[in-house]
């Protein structure tokens, strides 16, 4: 009785075993993997990106706005376009110029840096960094200011006109004045009666202060 429950577990075992390669063989021979989900979604659509408008067109408007007194439709204008199209110069230089006669002379500076980070010519922003790095009393960033203004557009002449003033009367270095001053003149397409006279004025002065001493009178008793 033992004997033939064994034999029939047996032939079991063997059918299963001989089954097998059938069922291996439905399966094309190889495990059936379920598909990536990812792959059967929908390509998600291509994020468009947001219409500014012409930045030419919108830069004339706002300049027009500029010209006509509209100070702070300007100023608008121009810090949206720095918003919009962040990688040119020339709308940083005039919101920079509008802040500046506003008196909001941080943000000034801010926008006139980065318009020279921009464009590295940008004498216009480095002349204006002069100006007002003068008037917060940071005299080193003034001169830096109009020394990388003069380097990119040595001909400019109200740069170069700045740039002696500082010298002369913050910095007290009359004789880096008095060239300056004078290259200002050499530049200058009209004649300025007015830094002529201060040229005038610091040649005499640098003569007075650079002249040798006088000979000192001999000690003793006159004759």
């Amino acid at each position: 009785m033992k004997r033939s429950i064994k034999l029939r577990t047996m032939r079991a075992a063997r059918v299963a075993l001989a089954l097998l390669p059938l069922l291996i063989a439905a399966c094309g021979g190889e495990p059936v993997r379920p598909e990536n989900p990812a792959s059967t979604r929908p390509a998600a659509p291509a994020v468009k990106p947001p219409d500014h408008g012409d930045p030419q067109a919108r830069f004339d408007a706002a300049l027009t706005q500029m010209k006509n007194g509209d100070a702070q439709g300007a100023e608008d204008a121009f810090k949206a376009l720095t918003g919009d199209f962040p990688q040119y110069a020339g709308p940083w230089t005039n919101l920079g110029i509008l802040e500046a006669k506003a008196k909001k002379r941080d943000a000034a500076i801010a926008a006139f840096t980065r318009a020279a980070q921009i464009d590295p010519n940008n004498v216009v922003a480095f002349n204006w960094l002069g100006i007002l790095n003068r008037e917060a009393g940071d005299y080193a960033r003034a001169k830096l200011a109009y020394e990388k203004g003069l380097a990119v557009a040595p001909d400019d002449a109200l740069t170069r006109l700045n740039y002696a003033i500082l010298l002369d009367e913050y910095l007290k270095q009359p004789q880096a004045a008095l060239e300056q001053y004078k290259q200002y003149l050499s530049t200058s397409k009209k004649e300025d009666l007015r830094v002529t006279a201060w040229v005038a004025e610091l040649e005499a002065r640098t003569k007075v202060t650079t002249a040798p001493p006088a000979a000192a009178a001999p000690s003793g008793t006159t004759p």
